[in-house]
């Protein structure tokens, strides 16, 4: 039997039951190249899921335009039927064109299509939590987001939705949203180096809600990874579980969803949650991206 890990303690999404571990799993990798089509090993990208899941991770992120499809299919190949306390956040709001690219799907029939989607791939009656993705990842763009998520309370009020959050986004925009519907979990670019949300975070956290962050070692410039390199190598460990356990001590609200598609990398990663950064350690991580912002 595989031991459970320690994964940061859990969170308790705003105004729900839905408690998770703080170090969760993020599902991208898990689809091919650029993203695109299958895995060259599905075999192996079902064995990350079940590891993932037996010891002791019971939050996934997905979408259906990740492959486009493919990673819902296969987590549904290695996880159907789900465990009562898995939560399973997906987003809509993009899809993929023939050229790989991404573009945004924000109308009305495509949310509609994008959560029938979701619910189909995953084998799901309802989906747990659907995230609106709205700006592009490095540049958000600020304008109303009434439409699209109007659609999403619409499906959430129908049944097929739990509970709703936002990514891409933000402080004027989450504000607007909350006029509209309760907002659970934020999603957006933020790590050592990327400090733009310093402050978004600190109000989140006021309001219980969770603050997820994507590409912890994302926008490094070569000085601030030669700086988180030599923070690991003083720990014994690597950058990346260095990344990990910064944003683990950052706030209690941040929730970690760190991709992969080797089972090494996963236990690695989950090994983040153990680590405990020195003050010294923590004060030199901060400096990098300018020092904690209020």
């Amino acid at each position: 039997m595989t031991k459970q890990t320690d994964l940061g303690g859990n969170f308790t999404l705003p105004g729900t039951s839905i408690t998770v571990n703080r170090m969760g799993y993020g599902a991208m990798q898990l689809a091919g190249p650029q993203v695109w089509g299958p895995p060259r090993d599905v075999d192996g990208a079902v064995a990350v899921l079940r590891e993932a899941v037996a010891v002791g991770v019971n939050h996934i992120d997905t979408s259906d335009f990740y492959g486009p499809h493919v990673t819902n299919q296969i987590i549904k190949q290695a996880l159907h039927p789900y465990r009562d306390d898995l939560v399973i956040v997906t987003k809509v709001g993009a899809r993929r064109g023939d050229d790989k690219s991404w573009i945004h799907a924000l109308s009305r029939q495509e949310i509609i299509d994008a959560v029938h989607d979701n619910l189909r791939n995953l084998g799901l009656d309802a989906l747990d939590v659907v995230n609106l993705r709205v700006g592009g990842i490095a540049e958000l763009a600020e304008g109303s987001i009434e439409g699209p998520l109007t659609v999403l309370a619409e499906l959430k009020r129908q049944g097929l939705i739990r509970h709703l959050g936002l990514s891409n986004v933000t402080p004027k925009q989450l504000a607007e949203a909350q006029t509209i519907t309760e907002i659970v979990c934020i999603q957006n670019l933020y790590n050592v180096a990327l400090r733009n949300d310093d402050s978004f975070i600190q109000d989140l956290a006021k309001q219980g809600i969770a603050y997820v962050p994507f590409f912890p070692l994302g926008g490094f410039t070569p000085l601030q990874s030669s700086a988180l390199d030599a923070a690991a190598a003083s720990l014994q460990s690597t950058p990346m579980q260095v990344a990990l356990a910064w944003l683990l001590q950052r706030s209690p609200n941040i929730l970690l969803i760190p991709g992969t598609s080797s089972i090494g990398h996963l236990r690695e990663n989950l090994k983040a949650a153990t680590l405990q950064l020195p003050s010294e350690t923590i004060a030199a991580l901060d400096a990098i991206g300018g020092g904690p912002k209020q």
